[in-house]
């Protein structure tokens, strides 16, 4: 792996470094390569994917093992006319790369540059912008099956799912109905023994009792054939055969959950093997119906650092390769929400030992390793099964546990009927923490936090808060677990400000004061109260702003609405969220619900679209959300002096 070096201009590629790579605008070449060639181009794969990591936080570990997956696949197929979805989509770097992207690479994950999901703006062979896990046997079925309507019966369906995504509920939804239909499609399962941490679960064991079957796919198919041509003579005799015969393929014939439900099972097979993988990848096109070709393969693979420690490398902070030395580009700053979360959950559970954990497959992205570690038997992961976890936790509930659901916002979204009916419905204290609410900045649309307000807070029994600063985080998550009604508590992925004050206690609904004013008011709800107070503070001299701090979308303090319209000539509320349904709207129903005059109220979120990617500061201040765009929200709410 070649060294990058410190001053190295990362927004172009050395024309001679990947001549291979510089050379394809479709991925239509690589199946006249020679197998040294696509060796090759390997190589240059995994050299810019490094490179990469000089520059910026990105998804690697994922990206270093489907490498020759990848060549495999576009070598067998012709993905601008066949159809090919990557389940997750992180792990998308090097088809990017095959496919006319590579001079345009450098710009992943910055504003205005490729997105690190399948993106359909960028290329014909993204089909899907995939970045929740699970769905790429659903959406492939569903191709399948309008393919073969319209009659594309010649169009080729492939899958490309995770072992970690592979126990989502909606997977095996999908093989139900891909066994009944039985059209022609190819799942390839990419078994790394990994998700973003180990995976975990039941099918996880099955997955690893496939890995360690040593019987060929070859000799076990033809062991098959051969006990298929067996004669059986007379009805107890028939009978008697055909269960020894079941019996000795049930031995043999690994994958028999699939083949169960109707879904042929080859494999396993090295994944990092190019010739064996497009072997098997033509196999499979020619077994008529649904074909599940199980791949084995490391994540991190070609890198020894990321082979080593592929929770660490999955998505790792910048770094440089230094004669073989992992040197990491630490950043400054306070320490983000996330781990101020950590720190309250470990003492709630130090406490009160009626309190758990729930997370899904996100261990390591909601920093809860040593909570896992003390209390190994209150904490819970559950995989990528975010309907399962909030259903899990309304059961314990029901003994009298005080469970605590740690999902990241955008993910929760997976779960709406369970937190509608087995949560609210059924009025229980599970506490959510949403991580990541609001502006996630490289991982873009997919992953963006900016609906939990809106569809959390309509639930009834439901009470929904955010903290505004660090010290608000313990104090809220005590407020939830102290509440006999279910709560949920946002958070973005940022650092959370020090005030240098006492906080207020929390009290359900109540709000608190951070500043006073005259003029009028800004009202931030959850972390956009530092924009909001650096805005106040912008305005000194020109007007006289006071600041309140939220804290609560549901109940809203209808006495702090009251208060900040009638008091001034202004309101301006501040939120991290989508426009429609979100805090300000909360404020306008509350100020209408008491007959007040709303037209001195101005609401600033994001607006009613899909958000790109980007730094989340720049993001904030493209949608009128930075100190500078709130302060001149509030000239604009003040009549120009004649």
């Amino acid at each position: 792996m070649k060294s990058t070096s410190p001053g190295k201009d990362t927004h172009h590629h050395p024309l001679g470094q990947h001549p291979l790579l510089a050379g394809l605008t479709d991925a239509m070449p690589l199946r006249t390569f020679t197998p040294e060639q696509l060796e090759s181009v390997g190589a240059e794969i995994r050299d810019v994917l490094c490179n990469l990591l000089a520059t910026r936080t990105a998804h690697f570990a994922s990206n270093l093992g489907v490498v020759e997956l990848c060549l495999a696949l576009h070598c067998e197929f012709d993905f601008r006319t066949d159809r090919l979805i990557w389940d997750t989509g992180h792990q998308v770097y090097p088809h990017k790369l095959v496919t006319g992207r590579y001079h345009d690479f450098p710009s992943i994950r910055t504003a205005g540059g490729l997105m690190g999901y399948p993106n359909p703006h960028e290329s014909v062979y993204d089909l899907f912008m995939t970045g929740h896990a699970g769905c790429s046997v659903s959406t492939a079925v569903g191709l399948r099956s309008g393919d073969v309507i319209g009659g594309q019966k010649n169009r080729r369906t492939v899958a490309v799912i995770g072992d970690g995504a592979f126990p989502s509920g909606i997977v095996f939804e999908a093989m139900n109905n891909a066994g009944e239909l039985g059209d022609d499609l190819t799942i390839v399962l990419n078994d790394n023994k990994m998700s973003i941490c180990p995976r975990v679960g039941s099918v996880a064991n099955y997955l690893d009792r496939l890995r360690s079957n040593p019987f060929y796919t070859g000799l076990k198919s033809e062991v098959v054939k051969l006990l298929d041509r067996v004669p059986m003579f007379g009805d107890p005799a028939e009978r008697l055969l055909a269960q020894m015969k079941e019996g000795v393929k049930a031995g043999l014939l690994g994958g028999m959950l699939f083949e169960e439900l109707g879904i042929r099972y080859v494999g396993p097979i090295d994944g990092h093997d190019i010739a064996l993988v497009r072997k098997y990848l033509l196999m499979a096109r020619e077994i008529s119906g649904p074909v599940l070709l199980h791949v084995v393969t490391e994540k991190g693979h070609g890198y020894k650092p990321a082979a080593e420690d592929p929770v660490y490398f999955h998505t790792p902070p910048a770094f440089k390769d230094s004669a073989g030395n992992l040197v990491t580009q630490k950043s400054d700053g306070l320490p983000p929400y996330t781990l101020h979360a950590r720190d309250a959950v470990r003492k709630a559970m130090a406490a009160d030992p009626r309190v758990t954990i729930t997370t899904a497959a996100m261990c390591q992205g909601n920093k809860l390793e040593p909570v896992r570690e003390k209390f190994p038997d209150r904490f819970f992961d559950v995989g990528i099964c975010e309907s399962h976890a909030v259903a899990f936790a309304a059961g314990q509930c029901k003994t009298g546990l005080r469970p605590i659901v740690d999902i990241y916002s955008t993910f929760l979204q997976r779960s709406y009927d369970q937190i509608f009916q087995e949560v609210a419905l059924q009025d229980l204290p599970v506490t959510f923490l949403l991580d990541r609410a609001g502006l996630t900045g490289p991982d873009g649309p997919t992953h963006h936090g900016l609906f939990d307000i809106g569809y959390m807070r309509v639930f009834p029994n439901m009470v929904c808060m955010a903290p505004g600063y660090a010290a608000e985080f313990e104090l809220m998550l005590q407020a939830s677990l102290g509440h006999d009604h279910p709560c949920s508590i946002r958070y973005p992925k940022a650092s959370a400000i020090q005030l240098n004050h006492d906080p207020a206690p929390i009290e359900i609904g109540k709000s608190e004061v951070i500043r006073q004013g005259t003029d009028g008011t800004i009202v931030a709800f959850g972390a956009m109260l530092e924009q909001a107070i650096a805005a106040a503070e912008l305005l000194e001299g020109d007007l006289d702003v006071g600041v309140v701090n939220a804290r609560f979308v549901k109940p809203i303090d209808e006495a702090m609405v009251r208060e900040t319209v009638v008091s001034g000539r202004f309101v301006i509320t501040v939120e991290e969220g989508a426009r429609m349904g979100g805090f300000g709207s909360a404020f306008i129903e509350s100020a209408v619900e008491q007959r007040l005059d709303t037209r001195s109220i101005r609401v600033c979120a994001l607006p009613d679209r899909f958000i790109d990617h980007g730094d989340r500061s720049e993001l904030l201040h493209e949608h009128g959300l930075s100190p500078e765009a709130i302060a001149q929200a509030c000239r604009d709410s003040v009549p120009a002096k004649v």
